[in-house]
């Protein structure tokens, strides 16, 4: 990292769970007598570069916890309506919905992170005084035609207007410029690392002739691409769906479309970015329900999935950390001044009114929730969270968990064992959002592409910013404008099948260091650009990764999915029951990894404590 690259806030990330019971200092058994939690008028996370995400300090007293630590209960306490902990999109929800029945209702709602949000991270950058923002996890508002009526009339709500973004978001801005996907075929599979350009631009024919695949491998790349055969003939669609269901998409592309090994090297991490995984374990129903288009499917299944029956365009530039913030100038004006969802884009958040000891509502940061049990005399629930070092606890008349559900049997030691099991099979899956600024993109530009994707790399893709203006913030709407590349890193370890992959693959996330993505990401820029003299040690400004050892919420369309012969045998469903006076949102709980999940989750949770 060369001297014009910041990296404030570095962090190396080679603690491990393993030992962080060791490495966590000896707490204190209770709190001040009296302590302010209002954070310093300075205070401003977004800024923040290096590792953010599940950034060291927001992680280690849960894995402390994990490996045995206990503490203390204190005596003192703070009595709430409603405690909510976890502060991201669907913890904000509830508290939201809660309001709405109870207008004067006390709320507390408590989050391990530096910042609100949760996985809706949002990411800034000075460049030359002029502030660009990304986002640091969930990005988009994805098909809201389809979201439930809950989460459309939250929207309503906070000022959301979806069709706004068919004005915002530029559709045509790349492909005027005559922008492509590219692909980095890698030297161990292919014999020589080579970037083709044109992928689905140019015909199939041109694009093979100049990858360094066999000759038989692009023979079978062309005739996968260009044929209309039905490779299950004969069968009614109730039958391939049925045969297809049971087959991963690597083994359609073997055993059905017979293309070489070669072929199948291009697409096993084609779709690890939102699957998590390689085509060995996704469906081929659901590659075709969710992806479409993909080579061999089109004219043996019906596509049947409603995933891009809109276009991919709902976005702010901070992706939906902006749903997140509107969420709380509903609640707490004070801290996000402003009227609109497009002032909200720009409006810097005032974190010193996030919490205040004269509010009714308060979100309160850097604090790690411990232990959550219902008296015995049924009527409360008391929290006990780490802050400082120090101990605190807040009672609540109810308390919902929006927290990851794999957290949960842990901090609610009561919960009958058949529950527990339920939610601790919701293992979540690890992924990296880096987030690279450019002074320009020029040679993107140069070379007509917008989007790189690679056979073999430590990360998957590289791709330009979603092309929105938004109020008054303008996207990077020319090549000389300053650009935030997304670079997405997901952990895959072929050798283990199942959800225990993720596992290992929160291991894997945990203990790379900041320097180890830094130097994956200059290297990968390199590979795709630098025939056009970019140099990664000179034309990088700043890079920001966000690490999500816990990432997206279990995935139970993948192969190894057990059958349930009910909705109410799901694993999900059972671990997401009230609890006495404890109740489980999160996107978790609905077993989906989306704003609309989130969302409508946390209104089940406010219904069954208002019903």
């Amino acid at each position: 990292m060369t001297s014009k690259m910041t990296r404030r806030d570095f962090l190396n990330g080679t603690q491990v769970a393993i030992g962080a019971s060791l490495l966590y200092p000896t707490l204190s058994a209770c709190a001040a007598k009296e302590m302010n939690f209002t954070l310093a008028e300075d205070y401003y996370p977004p800024i923040k570069t290096g590792m953010r995400g599940n950034h060291d300090g927001s992680w280690e007293t849960m894995h402390a916890q994990i490996m045995g630590k206990t503490w203390r209960s204190p005596s003192k306490t703070e009595e709430f309506d409603l405690v909510v902990v976890g502060a991201g999109i669907s913890g904000l929800a509830a508290a939201y919905f809660y309001r709405q029945e109870h207008p004067d209702a006390k709320i507390l709602i408590l989050d391990n992170h530096d910042d609100f949000g949760g996985h809706a991270k949002r990411n800034e950058f000075d460049h030359h005084g002029d502030t660009r923002i990304g986002y640091g996890g969930t990005e988009a508002i994805d098909t809201p035609s389809h979201y439930t009526n809950e989460a459309k009339q939250l929207f309503e709500d906070i000022g959301i207007e979806t069709k706004r973004f068919y004005k915002y978001y530029d559709q045509d801005l790349y492909k005027s410029l005559g922008l492509s996907k590219a692909i980095v075929f890698d030297k161990e599979t292919y014999g020589e690392e080579t970037l083709v350009r044109g992928y689905g631009k140019k015909s199939w024919a041109d694009f093979a002739a100049e990858s360094p695949m066999s000759d038989e491998a692009k023979a079978d790349f062309i005739r996968v691409h260009t044929s209309k055969e039905d490779y299950l003939p004969g069968l009614s669609m109730e039958k391939k769906i049925e045969i297809l269901s049971k087959t991963s998409y690597e083994d359609f592309l073997r055993e059905y479309c017979q293309v070489h090994e070669e072929v199948i090297g291009i697409y096993k991490r084609w779709g690890m970015s939102f699957w998590t995984v390689g085509i060995d374990e996704v469906p081929t129903t659901a590659i075709q329900s969710y992806d479409g288009g993909m080579p061999g499917v089109e004219h043996t299944l019906v596509r049947t999935g409603n995933r891009n029956d809109e276009p991919y365009i709902f976005h702010f530039p901070d992706g939906n950390a902006s749903v997140a913030r509107l969420l709380v100038r509903a609640m707490i004006p004070d801290a996000m001044p402003g009227t609109t969802m497009e002032d909200v884009v720009t409006t810097k958040a005032v974190y010193s009114a996030l919490d205040r000891k004269e509010q009714a509502i308060n979100i309160r940061l850097n604090s790690t929730v411990v232990d959550v049990k219902n008296r015995e005399s049924g009527d409360k629930v008391d929290v006990v969270y780490v802050r400082d070092g120090k101990t605190h606890k807040a009672t609540g008349s109810k308390c919902i968990m929006a927290c990851y559900n794999m957290a949960i049997p842990y901090l609610c030691p009561q919960l009958p064992e058949s529950q527990k099991q339920a939610l601790g099979k919701g293992i979540k899956a690890p992924l990296v959002y880096t987030k690279v600024m450019v002074p320009n993109w020029k040679p993107f530009v140069e070379l007509g592409i917008d989007f790189v994707y690679y056979t073999g790399g430590f990360y998957k893709q590289v791709e330009l910013a979603y092309p929105v203006s938004i109020g008054d913030y303008k996207g990077a709407t020319k090549p000389e404008d300053p650009m935030i590349l997304q670079m997405c890193h997901v952990p895959w370890v072929s050798d283990v099948q199942g959800p225990e992959q993720w596992r290992a693959g929160r291991h894997k996330v945990l203990t790379t260091p900041y320097a180890t993505f830094e130097a994956q990401a200059k290297d990968q820029l390199n590979q795709a650009l630098s025939s056009t003299g970019f140099n990664a040690d000179t034309d990088i400004s700043a890079i920001t990764v966000n690490r999500w050892p816990h990432g997206y919420s279990y995935n139970p369309e993948l192969l190894w999915e057990e059958s349930y012969d009910t909705e109410e045998d799901k694993p999900w469903v059972i671990g997401r029951k009230p609890f006495g006076n404890i109740h489980i949102a999160n996107s978790d709980a609905g077993a989906r990894a989306d704003t609309n999940a989130a969302i409508t989750q946390a209104y089940r949770a406010v219904s069954e404590i208002i019903s």
